[in-house]
């Protein structure tokens, strides 16, 4: 059974997922930081640095939100363009402003889009991208694949996304954390009881590793590899067209 954000709603997953990232979207990145002690920040340089010395003159950021991948990505890798796309309109509009303010329009640009369905002929761009967005997908495999279809033969595919600790005590204090404390400040601070709930959850349910590695090699790509981080609480996945 898919995890939902709203267990009483009969809306699809996809709809959930929208409607909360609305929801908590003026709070993100404040609980981003908050939540994580800065270590996303971190995780996304250091999954960028992977790819650096390949070919990003066209890249694309799934699951966009409030742009923090994009801006990373135009800072470290050399790119002529990058186009972000989210299903949450809340999130793009916080990530609108960021990127107005940074001065960056020209090189960014935020769009609605599903990434399940991505409106861009095949072959398009040189890197797709996408952090902590495709444990979110309502069909893993299927979003998956249309990110191949859209990128270029040869081109890179960087995921980045949270996966579960295996080693003790680290493991036990993660899910202590995860399932009591943060969703306590989650809803403190966003006012949405169900936002921060629902992310240890996902995390518990998401094929992380080798499990991963399989569907993202069924969606099309090769060369895959999982590089963990923190202990194991993120792992960064990278494969080819």
């Amino acid at each position: 059974m898919s995890v939902v954000p709203y267990k009483d709603s009969n809306d699809s997953k996809k709809e959930q997922v929208a409607d909360m990232f609305d929801s908590i979207s003026g709070k993100y990145d404040f609980l981003n930081r908050l939540l994580s002690g800065g270590v996303d920040i971190y995780w996304r340089k250091k999954a960028l640095s992977m790819i650096k010395d390949r070919t990003n003159n066209l890249v694309l950021d799934i699951a966009t939100g409030t742009g923090d991948l994009a801006i990373e990505a135009n800072k470290i890798l050399q790119v002529d363009k990058i186009i972000g796309v989210d299903i949450s309109e809340g999130m793009l509009n916080v990530g609108k402003e960021k990127i107005k303010k940074l001065g960056l329009t020209d090189k960014i640009e935020l769009q609605m889009g599903d990434s399940e369905k991505l409106l861009f002929n095949d072959n398009t761009f040189d890197t797709v991208i996408v952090s902590f967005g495709v444990r979110n997908f309502e069909n893993l495999l299927k979003g998956l694949t249309d990110m191949c279809r859209v990128l270029k033969p040869g081109g890179t595919c960087l995921v980045v996304e949270f996966s579960k600790p295996a080693s003790f005590p680290f493991k036990q204090f993660y899910w202590f954390y995860s399932t009591k404390i943060l969703p306590i400040i989650g809803k403190l601070v966003s006012k949405d009881s169900s936002a921060y709930s629902y992310l240890p959850e996902s995390v518990k349910a998401f094929p992380d590793g080798k499990a991963f590695l399989d569907v993202f090699e069924q969606a099309g790509f090769k060369e895959t590899s999982v590089k963990t981080l923190t202990f194991g609480i993120c792992s960064i996945y990278l494969g080819k067209k």
